[in-house]
């Protein structure tokens, strides 16, 4: 059975990937930092539906913290599917935005990448098979006032994804990037009413997790081995 780490999967989209992967037959292996009670429920959710799952609870943005519990995690064998999920948001004008927020944004879901693949790549890289997705977001791709700091982290994403695609393109690793809309669920409920959204959204509504998940699952367990580096946008034909 092969295992998934999904980190931020106590969240809304996490926790869809999360339930997506487990009912794809993976090994989940459920992130949380701030909330580990809630990976604790959505594990045992996984668990009483008959699939495997189990919980891991660090700080992205701190390396140390990250070496020392992947490295548990590896103990059991080693981690062929990762979702790069974590990330905060921490909205202001750019004129207006303290250093601490800047910071945390960007070392959460950027450096964070970091922190948490870095060590994963050579025991992926030993079987020879692996999937990579990073979750990104439209606001790289296309801007959103209030989050420059949010934006620059995705943005780094998709970088990251294209550059680290061509390094692995001949270990049987594919490494995609998904960049989500306004999707349903606690971080979008105070920031986009029904009226944003259908300005905002030419489908009209926002998307759900599940259909985050059921991509994410699609390029995870589809038949992609030659699907790589690539930005795969899912918002409702936001331009």
């Amino acid at each position: 059975m092969k295992r998934a780490l999904v980190t931020g999967g106590s969240g809304d989209i996490g926790g869809a990937i999360c339930r997506r992967l487990a009912a794809s037959g993976l090994e989940v292996v459920v992130h949380a930092h701030r909330r580990p009670d809630a990976a604790e429920r959505l594990a045992a959710e996984i668990r009483f539906d008959g699939h495997v799952a189990s919980t891991t609870c660090f700080d992205v943005r701190d390396c140390g913290a990250c070496a020392q519990a992947i490295e548990g995690l590896l103990a059991a064998g080693p981690i062929q599917v990762l979702v790069n999920n974590a990330g905060v948001h921490l909205d202001a004008p750019l004129a207006g935005m303290k250093a601490c927020q800047w910071r945390e944004v960007v070392d959460t879901s950027l450096n964070g990448f970091y922190n948490v693949t870095q060590p994963l790549l050579l025991p992926m890289i030993r079987t020879r098979w692996g999937r990579i997705v990073n979750i990104s977001s439209v606001a790289a791709i296309r801007g959103n006032a209030g989050q420059t700091n949010y934006a620059a982290a995705k943005s780094g994403l998709l970088g990251v994804t294209k550059s680290l695609a061509v390094e692995l393109a001949s270990r049987g690793i594919t490494v995609n990037a998904v960049a989500p809309g306004i999707i349903a669920g606690s971080m979008t409920r105070d920031s986009f009413d029904a009226a944003t959204i259908e300005r905002l959204v030419p489908m009209r509504r926002a998307g759900t997790p599940e259909e985050v998940a059921d991509l994410v699952d699609y390029l995870v367990n589809g038949n992609t081995g030659y699907l790589s580096g690539q930005i795969i946008s899912i918002n409702g034909a936001m331009t």
